[in-house]
């Protein structure tokens, strides 16, 4: 899919949504030619709050049948999936979490106030949210992938940009600013106790591709640890999910995020960075805060100050 192309009309007509005067946008969208009315975008949404076809219906006060009609019918036109399913449940795929971000940032973008817009990786924008609170900031903030993120800053469509692995600041040649170090445990089944790193050998893994799991990956392939990438989703909170919900699936997350064995914490060791993309009045500012003061933040959620 390319990105440049990605959205190539909105309707920004506005629908009340009641009698009275409190007026809200609701926002269609032309992807690759195709139209799609903003309830997609509701369903959708819902599905990824609630890992849940069933519950999302309900939500929305429609069928099942009708949910999952919804669904189907714009993958069909668009010829890739946007709802991923599991015996854990159900979210979203990499390119319905890239869609829901963007249609998130126009919809931002509608607002009468002007808001400092945060788009990253899911890790760095979670520490991110809890810093602008603590700071005062007024943000909209974003999670998805980083390579997802980093096409959002180069459209313009975000302030700050942050990537929960480094390496996508690296060979862009970006200005970053350090926000804190994590590392990588790994997530076992509940009840699965692992001894040693022999024990890790043909174990079956969940990926969450463009995250800082490749340094996992590195590692087992450089001790030559044989494994099997068997399922990959498009955040580390439904990989986290899924191993729970799982009897055999393991994952890397990130330590900030949860508890796990600690094999490689030194091989495993990574910056989170954040890049300005604007000259939106009080950033810079904001991001002294985040380097200096904020980094008490920074401990209190798990992280490494830097």
């Amino acid at each position: 899919m390319d990105i440049n192309n990605f959205i190539s009309k909105q309707d920004f007509s506005i629908k009340p949504l009641v009698l009275s005067m409190d007026i809200q946008p609701k926002l269609n969208l032309v992807i690759n030619g195709h139209n799609f009315s903003y309830k997609l975008f509701e369903t959708l949404q819902c599905v990824a709050k609630t890992f849940s076809q069933r519950e999302a219906a309900r939500r929305l006060g429609i069928s099942h049948a009708v949910l999952n009609r919804r669904i189907k019918d714009a993958e069909n036109k668009l010829g890739f999936l946007l709802v991923e399913s599991s015996g854990s449940g159900s979210g979203l795929t990499k390119k319905g979490l890239e869609i829901m971000t963007q249609n998130r940032i126009l919809m931002d973008r509608l607002s009468e106030e002007e808001r400092v817009v945060i788009c990253g990786g899911h890790i760095s924008t979670g520490l991110m949210d809890s810093l602008c609170h603590n700071y005062g900031l007024d943000a909209a903030i974003y999670s998805t992938d980083d390579e997802s993120a980093v096409r959002l800053a180069e459209m313009g469509l975000t302030d700050i940009l942050t990537l929960d692995d480094p390496v996508h600041a690296f060979i862009r040649d970006l200005d970053f600013l350090p926000l804190a170090y994590d590392h990588l445990v790994l997530v076992s089944p509940p009840g699965k106790d692992l001894h040693n790193l022999e024990e890790v050998k043909g174990k079956k893994f969940v990926e969450v591709p463009h995250s800082a799991q490749r340094l996992a990956w590195n590692t087992l392939d450089q001790l030559k640890i044989n494994y099997n990438i068997t399922e990959l989703c498009s955040s580390p909170y439904t990989a986290l999910s899924m191993v729970n919900g799982s009897q055999d699936l393991y994952t890397f997350l990130n330590r900030s995020l949860t508890r796990g064995w600690e094999f490689f914490a030194d091989d495993t060791r990574h910056l989170l960075t954040s890049v300005l993309y604007s000259d939106h009045k009080g950033l810079e500012e904001f991001l002294d805060y985040v380097s200096g003061r904020g980094q008490r933040i920074v401990e209190d959620h798990g992280f490494e100050r830097i």
